[in-house]
């Protein structure tokens, strides 16, 4: 993706007002310039993936309460909320509502949500393809709380995942089950918003057919821009991060997912200046790092995570991209490098 810029919403900035939470400090604590006002000229206020990063860490600073990202997401009001999420709200059901947040979501930030049916499972997860550490606690909370909320608002009842997992050591395991109701998994691979199949297909009370007619074409006017501004190799990163599931994702297999040609990727890939086995490492250690980072995740779990068929590869290519191996960084280096926002975005 060419471009980075993650928009700081007015209602945001509002929300934090609301909560008690000083924004002139926040920013100042993100080494970021302070809003002259909330009510500041829309589009005006935009950062980097790292910077925004960089602000929500602040948040969690200044604000001092554990729960503060859940309270922002789930605390969303109507009138706050922006064209793709009303559309998402204003769905048939809760699987289109989902999948037009997936379809929609990168016209605000460089960030798509996933969702991925298994069986009985829906697993929801929001990749930001941009970000080259891992994602905040609490951005995650607020993604994960404004999503459940945006259910219980559409399905009209107080709907329970089936279970979440997080990409953090276990903490405040009590204050999680108490807001989501369900079973709280620590240490996972990535941070995952699981719910049963079956409501994928529960109608929406909030389904209005006349607003989705007005804000749709809208929305995909944007969409199309968009794409025009993309390379090549910016979506086969994204492709490649969601194939990460405990197998090396092939160069057939990511051919047939962007079904095209097996020599067709490779040259599309060559006139970005790049190869598939340059991709994979790049979203491998990505991945790794990230893991490394926030988890206590054995270099083994890890490494069976991104496709290696034994551990020893896997420390053998790390120490080719980062050089040291994954216990020296995540010891020695692993914490400073994933926090360090002043870094380029790769």
């Amino acid at each position: 993706m060419k471009t980075d810029g993650v928009p700081v919403s007015h209602a945001l900035l509002a929300r934090l007002e609301t909560l008690g939470v000083d924004v002139p400090r926040t920013f100042r604590a993100a080494g970021l310039p302070v809003p002259a006002t909330a009510n500041a000229e829309p589009g005006r206020l935009r950062l980097t993936t790292q910077k925004y990063f960089a602000l929500w860490e602040a948040i969690a600073q200044v604000s001092g309460d554990s729960a503060i990202g859940l309270r922002i997401g789930a605390e969303t009001s109507h009138g706050q909320l922006d064209a793709m999420s009303l559309a998402a709200l204003h769905s048939a059901n809760f699987g289109e509502s989902l999948a037009k947040l997936g379809r929609y979501k990168r016209l605000s930030c460089p960030e798509e949500v996933v969702v991925t049916v298994q069986r009985d499972e829906a697993a929801v997860t929001f990749r930001w393809l941009l970000a080259d550490g891992f994602v905040p606690d609490l951005l995650a909370d607020a993604m994960f709380a404004s999503a459940l909320a945006m259910a219980r608002r559409g399905l009209g009842m107080a709907i329970k995942p089936r279970r979440v997992e997080l990409t953090r050591r276990a903490a405040n395991r009590v204050m999680f089950a108490r807001h989501y109701g369900c079973e709280i998994v620590f240490d996972a691979p990535n941070d995952v918003l699981v719910f049963d199949a079956a409501t994928l297909a529960v109608p929406f009370v909030t389904h209005n057919v006349d607003l989705l007619a007005a804000v749709l074409p809208q929305l995909d006017a944007g969409l199309a821009a968009l794409a025009r501004e993309q390379t090549f190799a910016d979506h086969v990163d994204a492709v490649l991060a969601r194939s990460m599931r405990g197998q090396r994702p092939s160069v057939e297999a990511l051919a047939r997912e962007l079904a095209i040609s097996k020599r067709t990727l490779q040259r599309r890939l060559a006139l970005d200046g790049t190869s598939y086995q340059q991709q994979l490492d790049r979203v491998r250690s990505r991945i790794a790092r990230r893991l490394l980072g926030s988890t206590d995740l054995a270099a083994g779990e890890i490494a069976w995570f991104l496709g290696f068929e034994e551990v020893n590869s896997f420390s053998r290519a790390f120490n080719q991209w980062e050089g040291m191996t994954p216990q020296r960084w995540r010891g020695n280096e692993g914490a400073g490098r994933e926090w360090s926002y002043s870094e380029p975005v790769v």
